[in-house]
């Protein structure tokens, strides 16, 4: 098999629950060694989350993906100095506490910095390292809602919306490993120094709402919520097909929109002065949606998708995880991968994306037992069995 694209890059993850070891399992899916670090005893948090079978946790399988798991007391002064020796042959170090913690416990950027200068050092939290919130405990949950995000999911008559999925800390895990990826390729090709990035969770989820940022600026106009449909093209909605299951399509061009009218067999719409352009469909659009519900309610999901593909129109089903399993695309790009365990046999998660033509990443394992790899590690950076052993007899590890 080809080698991995960031083999050699060595990653300490001190961070628990969901964004920043989200940026681990990223670095770690394409070979860099991430050496996932939990406190003795209690361990990351998201081993005992929900979505759980045999009394094991599916997201830590997930989210703790190809890491090799060590345990150390942070706050013990022997396990403090095994985090420094760590350090002096780590490219990055990853945490998550809240804003003065590391400096607290004797480990802020300036000590990481001491042992070893090029160290890339990425901090994530709710509402980063500066500004009057940065003290406030930031979760996900907060981010989609301080960010502008949820304000505008939902109907217009309805509350808000918060998103059923973690978003804000999968959103921030990509975009903290691609500032990863940034501060390395300035290290190494412009022969920069190790750096700081602050990752903060509503940025993230603030980085993605396109122009609405500069319309409040420039024109004092804001977004309402508008269900499933978009300010900017119209049609844009999902629809109930006849079985009860969903379709959902957008025409986001004209000539999309005119394969759509030739789809729902309703080509005289292209003269119709309500839908002729995106301008007159937008303001028409609840007479549009009729038109177009009508025709998908009286036809099955394979029917409506069958005559799209006919006119070149676009469309999807709405899938949920039982039809995504049989899904004959998914199955032919390996969307979903077959991971052995040794706790759970066979389990399917997510593959590694995106696909690179030549060096792809893969899932060699699934999140591994706590402490699992402490040993090895430790031997790695020099220590000897009986100093191991003293160390896990005093507590530090």
């Amino acid at each position: 098999m080809p080698g991995l694209p960031l083999e050699g890059v060595r990653v300490l993850d001190l961070a628990t629950l969901i964004a920043a070891p989200t940026c681990a399992r990223y670095l770690a899916d394409f070979g860099a060694d991430v050496v996932k670090v939990e406190r003795p005893g209690a361990g990351d948090p998201i081993r005992a989350f929900e979505f759980q079978t045999d009394g094991v946790s599916l997201w830590w399988k997930n989210i703790a993906r190809n890491k090799r798991p060590i345990t150390l007391d942070l706050k013990h002064p022997d396990g403090k100095a095994v985090l420094l020796r760590l350090v002096e042959s780590a490219d990055v170090l990853i945490e998550n506490f809240r804003p003065g913690t590391m400096e607290r416990l004797g480990l802020g950027p300036d000590v990481l910095h001491a042992h070893n200068a090029g160290l890339v050092v990425l901090r994530v939290t709710g509402y980063g390292q500066s500004g009057p919130y940065s003290s406030r405990p930031g979760f996900g949950t907060l981010a989609e809602a301080y960010s502008g995000y949820a304000v505008l999911c939902g109907e217009a008559d309805r509350p808000p919306l918060l998103p059923p999925i973690a978003l804000a800390d999968e959103l921030t895990g990509l975009v903290s490993a691609f500032g990863v990826l940034t501060a390395l390729y300035h290290r190494d090709v412009h022969g920069g120094a190790g750096q700081v990035i602050d990752a903060a969770l509503y940025e993230s989820l603030f980085g993605i709402l396109g122009p609405l940022v500069s319309l409040w600026d420039r024109n004092h106009e804001m977004q309402e919520r508008l269900g499933s449909r978009i300010g900017f093209t119209a049609p844009r909605n999902t629809y109930r097909t006849a079985e009860g299951h969903y379709v959902a399509l957008a025409g986001s061009s004209q000539s999309i929109a005119e394969r759509i009218f030739r789809a729902i067999e309703r080509p005289e719409l292209f003269e119709d002065p309500r839908f002729c352009d995106n301008v007159a469909r937008i303001a028409h659009v609840d007479e549009l949606d009729a038109v177009i519900g009508d025709w998908i309610g009286r036809h099955t999901v394979d029917e409506v998708v069958a005559r799209f593909e006919e006119c070149e129109a676009a469309v999807s089903p709405v899938h949920d995880m039982e039809t995504i399993f049989a899904d004959p695309h998914y199955e032919a790009r390996g969307t979903i991968a077959a991971v052995d365990d040794p706790d759970l046999g066979e389990i399917r998660m997510q593959a590694v994306v995106p696909h690179l033509s030549e060096t792809p990443g893969r899932i060699r394992f699934a999140g591994r037992a706590q402490g699992e790899c402490t040993d090895e590690v430790l031997a790695e950076a020099g220590y000897d069995a009986a100093t191991i052993e003293r160390l896990r007899g005093d507590g530090a590890v």
